[in-house]
């Protein structure tokens, strides 16, 4: 019998019911890239005389590939603060990720000695920025109440992380 076959077996006292992913025991931690999603490099006024091409490239941009990267990321983004959220453990995913990059530091290949420079510091910026995470009204990035700084959310993870380790390297040596 094939797999599939195996998995749908014909007897239903044979058939378990699936185990939902218990999310609760995870703790994720997502390092954006960074986007220049903030900045505004066309309106509607503009698209509307785009073709088919202009939809490929404008302007230094690739419009239709940044409609569906930001998308994309924000569609990932919304269904983990939703999952966190509805078990009660909006702590156990940390989100870090600056959508207001401009000109070359949005650029994915733009590996110049001085825009790795700026990439450092504006890495080294942001882990000065409050904890933020996303409003599910309007999908834009909040600042946490009391919530602290991305490095102290980092160091909160770094902690879980090295406990959890410790009791399993406990569990295995005993």
């Amino acid at each position: 019998m094939k797999p599939t076959g195996m998995a749908f077996n014909d007897s239903p006292e044979d058939r378990t019911p699936a185990d939902p992913l218990q999310y609760g025991k995870y703790l994720v931690l997502s390092l954006g890239t960074g986007t220049s999603k903030t900045e505004k490099k066309y309106n509607a006024k503009m698209a509307a005389k785009w073709g088919v091409l202009g939809w490929l490239y404008s302007h230094g941009n690739s419009p239709l590939v940044d409609a569906f990267t930001y998308a994309s990321g924000d569609m990932v983004d919304l269904h983990m603060s939703l999952i966190f959220r509805s078990i009660k453990r909006e702590d156990n995913y940390l989100r870090i990720q600056d959508d207001s990059l401009k000109g070359k530091a949005a650029s994915t290949d733009k590996a110049t000695s001085k825009n790795m420079e700026e990439l450092v510091e504006i890495g080294q910026s942001l882990l000065t920025n409050p904890l933020s995470r996303m409003n599910l009204e309007n999908g834009k990035q909040e600042a946490v109440q009391n919530g602290g700084t991305n490095q102290e959310a980092l160091i909160r993870c770094v902690c879980v992380w090295i406990y959890e380790c410790i009791q399993k390297i406990e569990f295995y040596a005993s």
